[in-house]
């Protein structure tokens, strides 16, 4: 595969892991282990497409949807939200590289390239959310997970299936990112100027 299109896979996937990391390690895993986008069998990643990768990343996906519904804002700020960034983050990085070592030698750049796309769409995503569920009540904010896990999966899915789009999608994310912030900050200058 061209090299373009492996470093736009890569960002794809990071992107999609930066929302939420486990549909998207989920699906990169199981269509590697059947050679059908990636491959990660002759890489120093081969534990991405493993039984044992997918069981932990299928019981992570189980222990956070299984606590979110008891206690839905639980993930949005706090020890457990950074955790799930911090997860969200890692994943991000280790799918970038092991998509950049299937399709090229060099595999490390993936890892700095990951961290930093995955934050970026972390970012994006918890500010969006966080907004979105102060509109909300109990019963929609709920349902919010499953937007956030759709999401990840459909960006996911798009870059193994078309990779260039991969671009928009953290290009998608950093608008709502710097957005987000623009917004708090003109919030806090009104705030200031009432003072």
């Amino acid at each position: 595969m061209d090299l373009f299109l492996v470093i736009c896979q890569g960002v794809g996937l990071a992107t999609a892991a930066g929302i939420r990391p486990f549909l998207p390690a989920m699906l990169a895993g199981a269509l590697a282990s059947t050679g059908a986008g990636l491959d990660f069998d002759l890489t120093d990643f081969s534990f991405l497409s493993s039984a044992l990768w997918l069981i932990a990343v299928v019981a992570g996906l189980a222990a956070v949807v299984g606590y979110e519904r008891r206690r839905p804002e639980a993930f949005d700020t706090g020890t457990l939200g950074a955790s799930l960034a911090g997860a969200s983050i890692g994943v991000g990085a280790l799918l970038f590289a092991g998509s950049l070592d299937d399709g090229h030698d060099v595999w490390w750049p993936g890892l700095a390239g990951g961290v930093a796309c995955a934050a970026v769409a972390n970012a994006a995503a918890r500010d969006f959310f966080a907004r979105v569920a102060r509109r909300l009540d109990a019963t929609a904010r709920s349902a919010l997970a499953v937007y956030k896990d759709g999401t990840s999966l459909l960006v996911a899915a798009l870059a193994i299936a078309v990779p260039p789009l991969s671009i928009l999608a953290l290009l998608a994310a950093a608008y709502l990112w710097v957005r987000g912030r623009g917004r708090d900050e003109e919030k806090y200058a009104g705030l200031r100027i009432l003072r």
